[in-house]
């Protein structure tokens, strides 16, 4: 065998053993390989990172300011009685300022009666026998509800009753008539434009979930 054989031999010789070196060091990539997943942290072993878990409850800041005396006590009463919902509650009250109004205004009492502290009741008894006693009758029609809003809201944490104070606006067409027939007062076309704050009780975490109408103010 030649010498100049010999030496081109020896000479891919080390070509393939650098090649195979810098295979072993650098590795291979293929088309769009992922690069390597950091390694997780630890943070167990770091107490300078505090973990935040959650945020601002948006049941809650929906309907009230974040920091406030009102989501706080909402805050609260979810504590004893986690199924609650503040946005469920106010659709519920939405409803029951319908129901209860028009039961007032056209003196079906008996309708609303489950729905009312008892000395509200007590007033709406007067209100309506007031009426009678003057031969007027009201015809009302409730058009909708266009406010509502918490307003206010007080938890006691000893008893875990709650009041929560809603503003609502609605609109209605009410006519007072006497005992003819006669209009004495409203339009039965005119739409007016009712403001009123009721206050809202119950106790949580109670069997019943029903919330009762314990005060009212126009």
């Amino acid at each position: 065998m030649n010498s100049p054989l010999i030496q081109l031999l020896v000479l891919a010789g080390i070509a393939i053993f650098l090649i195979l070196r810098l295979k072993n060091v650098l590795g291979t990539r293929e088309g769009f390989e992922k690069p390597k997943a950091p390694t997780p942290v630890d943070r167990r072993s770091r107490p300078d990172l505090e973990v935040i878990e959650g945020g601002p409850d948006r049941d809650i800041t929906d309907h009230v300011a974040e920091d406030s005396p009102a989501a706080q006590a909402l805050t609260e009463m979810k504590r004893v009685e986690p199924g609650f919902s503040v946005s469920e509650f106010v659709q519920g009250a939405r409803g029951a300022y319908e129901m209860i109004l028009m039961g007032y205004e056209l003196g079906n009492l008996d309708e609303i009666q489950p729905f009312l502290a008892e000395d509200v009741f007590e007033t709406f008894v007067a209100g309506v026998a007031a009426r009678e006693d003057q031969g007027l009758k009201i015809e009302a029609e409730f058009i909708g509800v266009r406010e509502t809003a918490i307003t206010d809201v007080h938890f006691d944490k000893d008893t875990n009753f709650a009041e929560i104070t809603m503003r609502f606006v609605g609109e209605l067409t009410s006519v007072v008539r006497d005992r003819g027939g006669d209009i004495v007062e409203g339009s039965p076309t005119e739409i007016k434009r009712q403001k009123d704050s009721w206050t809202f009780g119950r106790e949580m975490g109670a069997a019943d979930p029903n919330w009762r109408l314990v005060a009212t103010d126009g």
